[in-house]
Formats: C-alpha cells, structure tokens, sequence
C-alpha cells in the first residue's frame, strides 16, 4: 500500500493557523539578511581559531555556524585549508564569504594577536581542571576566542599552554569524543545565547 502526501508551504499570512505556529516557513519568512547587511551588522566579539584542522568539510560547517550566530570572525592556523576551497564551499553555503577569516602560520600567532586585541583566549579541549561549558558565564561583551583543534589530535599541547584556561563539553557516552563541526556548534551556541536580544 503507498500513501501520497501532498506538500503544500505557506508563508505567515496565509497559514490555515493563523501564524499560530508549526507550519514551516517560506524562504521570504525567514528575514535572511543579504552579504552586505551581514557585514554592516553588529557583530558578537567571538572568534573561533581553527588549528589543523585536516577535513575541510568541517572547516565549511564551522564558517556556516559563525555566520548563524554572527561571530566577530574566523583565524585559521597551521594546515587548516583557507577559502576559496571546493570543500569549505559544499558545506559553508556562501558563509565563507560572509565570515570574516584571517590565517596565521600557527596557534601561538594567533594567540599573540587575540591577547593583543583584547581577548581572552580557550582551548576546546579534555584537560586536567579544564571548565564545565555548562559553567561558564561569560559577560554579555567580553571579547572570547575559543580554539579547535585536529580532529584526531585535538588542541596541540603548545597552544593549550598560552590560554587562558580551558573548556570541556560535558559528554556521557562511551566516545568522549565528538566531531569538530558538532563541537563548535555546541560550543558557539553557548557562548553566543546569552548575547542574542
């Protein structure tokens, strides 16, 4: 037996609830703002760094993520691929040119340019002391870079020396590990939530 389903969209105005909720929204409902309203938009003084990153999947996804939550900015160290790259381009969807990014030759380049400017800086990384994300309270203009590193050698212990301090995501499965692009979106989000009016 096959069931056809009929698929209709509608927009707010002619939703049968009234706007009332549920229904999914038109592309024109969304309120998307254009390459230029993004860059003249103010924006949330977060940088995440990316250090060797090897999948430049991943790099996309996160220049995808720091475009949603409208972060300061993307630095990109060491190997980690750069824009214009087809790969970045699957995943990121137009954000790499959205995004502000620089790169440095390595993390300790990078972190001499964010204290510099300002910012305190984190590891994403499983340490000894490193700090509950669900614990951090960060203030609404506190200017914060948070670094992610190699997918399969995480943050290089170097780099972890010059931060601040260091932030775990909390997991209770078997793996203790989640991918880069999950752990930034996890991540960004938490930093960014209390900031959005």
């Amino acid at each position: 037996m096959q069931i056809k389903f009929s698929q209709k969209y509608y927009t707010l105005s002619n939703s049968p609830l009234g706007g009332a909720g549920g229904l999914k929204l038109s592309m024109a409902d969304l309120n998307r703002k254009s390459v230029e309203e993004f860059k003249q938009s103010e924006k949330n003084p977060v940088i995440a760094v990316l250090e060797n990153i090897r999948s430049a999947y991943n790099v996309g996804s996160v220049f995808r993520t720091a475009d949603a939550f409208l972060l300061e900015g993307i630095y990109i160290t060491g190997y980690t691929c750069i824009p214009p790259h087809k790969e970045i381009k699957k995943t990121a969807l137009g954000a790499e040119e959205t995004v502000d990014w620089k790169h440095f030759a390595n993390g300790t380049e990078a972190i001499r340019s964010l204290k510099k400017d300002g910012y305190k800086v984190y590891a994403i990384e499983q340490v000894m002391n490193s700090l509950p994300l669900q614990q951090i309270d960060f203030k609404h203009n506190e200017k914060i870079a948070v670094i992610f590193g190699n997918e399969v050698t995480g943050v290089e212990q170097n780099t972890i020396l010059q931060c601040d301090g260091c932030i775990e995501i909390p997991q209770l499965g078997m793996k203790h590990s989640i991918n880069i692009a999950t752990a930034a979106g996890v991540v960004l989000w938490e930093i960014v939530r209390g900031r959005i009016k």
